[in-house]
């Protein structure tokens, strides 16, 4: 196995920041560690760095063992690479002498890095002249000159406007595609994770409380918490359920509103009235009156406020 996180604990002050986390990570595979503030993924991320000391468990590299910063004089792993959330780029200085301080590559493979970073164009620029998204560009590729296997990104699209951030998601696609690194990347943003991850780890409580790949996390979280983080959902009871699918179900559910199909037919459908339309540019949002509950659907049709309309449910 390429990562193994075992029975890894830490406790703050009064109570656990994590406790009994374990997972594996394969090669390439893209893993999304997602949760709250405060849920303890930083933390966690610092620990597979080897830059925080946990309290009790491992974590193995490609089979070695990461020494904490209590077990070796210079914290971290020369094979791994953390890209902080407050990362620092040195003041004034050009990007080329930035990178060069840190570069082991022939002039080749730096141009190639510099190339799929998208900085090419930036090395003489000083980096007080640079925008949020360039310095978070050369502060990555400043970590990839070392020649990593594993790539650590903690909330990398925090703060970046939407140009900026589609700039990274391209480069991130390419460091995994090209430069063959496996990534842990940590975010908050459904839209950031859910195209990209193979695998999602939700943390809260310093616990994990699901994971699985993206269609399970979205279409079957187990609780309203897990489906919270990823977007809108309806939770229904079970005769809810009962009357909109004629299914028997034990439990409440929770669906997501693209579970639920919208027609203008009766037919066998459920009637309700729309009492809200929001339109998000590559759908529209409807609030749904349906006996004494509101639902929220998603359709690419649009439909007026005011007007019945016809929906089952479909359970994937």
């Amino acid at each position: 196995m390429f990562l193994e996180v075992s029975d890894i604990s830490k406790k703050g002050e009064s109570e656990f920041v994590l406790k009994d986390i374990r997972f594996t990570q394969k090669r390439f595979q893209k893993v999304v560690i997602a949760g709250e503030t405060g849920s303890g993924k930083s933390t966690l991320l610092k620990i597979i760095a080897g830059l925080v000391q946990p309290d009790s468990g491992e974590i193995k590299l490609e089979g070695e063992k990461i020494r904490g910063p209590e077990e070796k004089l210079v914290p971290g792993h020369p094979s791994i690479a953390y890209l902080s959330q407050h990362f620092e780029l040195p003041h004034s200085l050009r990007v080329e002498q930035v990178l060069t301080y840190a570069n082991v590559l022939d002039d080749e493979e730096a141009s190639q890095l510099y190339e799929i970073c998208q900085i090419d164009h930036l090395l003489t620029r000083r980096t007080n002249q640079l925008s949020g998204g360039e310095k978070q560009r050369i502060a990555l590729c400043r970590l990839l000159i070392t020649s990593p296997v594993l790539l650590l990104l903690d909330e990398p699209y925090s703060h970046l406007d939407m140009v900026h951030k589609n700039t990274l998601k391209s480069v991130i696609q390419n460091i995994v595609k090209k430069l063959k690194i496996t990534c842990v990347l940590v975010s908050h943003d459904p839209f950031d994770t859910l195209p990209w991850a193979d695998q999602i780890i939700i943390l809260k409580n310093g616990n994990i409380i699901q994971k699985g790949s993206a269609e399970k996390i979205y279409f079957k979280p187990v609780n309203e918490y897990v489906a919270g983080l990823f977007g809108k959902y309806n939770i229904l009871n079970k005769d809810h359920v009962g009357v909109l699918s004629g299914s028997s179900v034990k439990k409440e559910l929770i669906i997501r509103p693209e579970q639920l199909k919208l027609s203008s037919k009766k037919g066998k459908n459920n009637r309700g009235r729309i009492i809200n339309v929001n339109f998000f540019g590559g759908f529209y949002e409807l609030e749904i009156l349906w006996n004494d509950l509101v639902l929220t659907a998603r359709t690419v049709v649009a439909y007026e406020k005011g007007a019945n309309v016809y929906f089952s449910l479909d359970l994937i």
